[in-house]
């Protein structure tokens, strides 16, 4: 089974991935690990990767390609996985699916998490970090177990830049310039499904796992 999650940032596409990917044994692949774990590792991909981000550049498309399709050859990807983050735009798209069908493979299914602009804003505002760790929480959904302290090493819990309502707009709008296309994209090749984004978390979940038993 192998899965793209679509959705805008902030969408919940993220978390969604995790459960899936604990439902199915299958890995949540995100183009950031796969970034981090080749610059880390030092190798010949993650080199070029890290000349470019060094400069403040974007990554060049085939380049990030190289790098999705080394991560799904690995053993863990045989009964399939979930792509998040990846592919952002129709070009990617494009050459994603000219690669895995090199190998006789091809996306199953494209999992649009729908959720209005003005809900991801409020959503987005109540999103914490931890400096230390990195884990997030949510202070109404996902809230740690003492107020502004990280449950998992106890580092601050802080609003992330990215996650102000001011950057959270410009998101939003690259989004819908850049990867919403995606949505109609997935939907001509017919293995789109669009969930409703707004609902609790577990009826998102189930309402996934009604799609993924259609076939």
């Amino acid at each position: 089974m192998r899965i793209i999650m679509l959705g805008a940032p902030g969408a919940g596409k993220g978390t969604q991935a995790k459960r899936i990917s604990d439902q199915y044994d299958i890995p949540h692949i995100s183009t950031g690990d796969i970034f981090r774990a080749n610059i880390k590792n030092g190798t010949e991909l993650g080199v070029k990767a890290k000349t470019y981000m060094d400069q403040g550049l974007l990554v060049p498309d085939e380049l990030v390609v190289d790098l999705i399709v080394d991560r799904l050859r690995q053993d863990d990807c045989v009964k399939g996985y979930i792509l998040d983050g990846f592919p952002r735009t129709i070009p990617q798209a494009e050459a994603l699916a000219i690669a895995l069908n090199a190998n006789g493979e091809k996306i199953d299914f494209a999992i649009n998490v729908e959720v209005p602009d003005t809900n991801i804003i409020h959503r987005m505002a109540g999103r914490r970090a931890c400096v230390n760790c990195g884990r997030t929480y949510h202070i109404v959904n996902i809230p740690p177990k003492a107020e502004g302290i990280c449950d998992a090493c106890g580092g601050q819990l802080v609003l992330r830049d990215d996650d102000k309502p001011e950057t959270v707009a410009k998101r939003l709008d690259v989004y819908h310039q850049q990867t919403k296309p995606l949505i109609e994209f997935y939907s001509s090749k017919g293995i789109l499904a669009v969930v409703d984004g707004t609902k609790e978390m577990d009826e998102v979940f189930a309402a996934i796992e009604k799609e993924l038993n259609k076939k």
